[in-house]
């Protein structure tokens, strides 16, 4: 991984075909909301398959919690399409066929010249494409398990959430104040 991809830097705004073929920015798909940005080997990869499993059971919880997933891997469209499809997820699966990613990041999987796919990487993102943390998912065992992303998406949200605290007189006084703006889903 290039020296750069660390926390406190911002991530680049690739747009990317997803699974339906229309060209997507990340920006877009975060929003104003965290984001797990996973970087992904691909679907035939019983790793990645798992995770991607695991991943679709806290759906509701991202839901709920106001925060995004987004998967990227060197499969193509139709096999990204597939994929998402047997997994019942609802995010965003964006293919890299070019793996401009890949060369950019410099995170050429050198082991599988089968496939060529990425080293996988779980990147968490902050509002902006801020860069949270970097979790390495080479071996199973480098990729965050549900319970960091929750707390991962915890300490973000009471990061970048004005309305993290309705005990904190400060934020009860933006309410009684009419400043609507300042509570989820904040006005653009």
């Amino acid at each position: 991984m290039r020296s750069d991809i660390k926390e406190g830097k911002t991530f680049t705004d690739y747009e990317l075909p997803n699974h339906k073929g229309e060209k997507k920015k990340l920006s877009e798909i975060q929003g104003k909301d965290p984001m797990a940005l996973m970087l992904a080997r691909g679907g035939y990869c019983p790793k990645e398959d798992l995770q991607h499993q695991w991943m679709s059971a806290m759906q509701r919880e991202l839901e709920v919690g106001y925060c995004k997933f987004v998967t990227i891997s060197t499969d193509s469209q139709l096999e990204s399409l597939e994929w998402r499809t047997r997994l019942g997820a609802h995010w965003p699966f964006l293919s890299d066929e070019e793996r401009k990613i890949q060369k950019e990041l410099e995170i050429k999987e050198y082991t599988d010249p089968k496939h060529d796919p990425m080293i996988p990487h779980t990147i968490i993102l902050e509002p902006g494409l801020k860069i949270y943390k970097v979790y390495n998912g080479y071996w199973y065992w480098g990729r965050p398990t549900p319970e960091e992303l929750r707390q991962d998406f915890r300490e973000i949200s009471k990061k970048v959430r004005p309305d993290w605290d309705l005990s904190d007189p400060k934020v009860k006084e933006q309410w009684e104040n009419g400043n609507e703006s300042f509570f989820y889903p904040y006005e653009e």
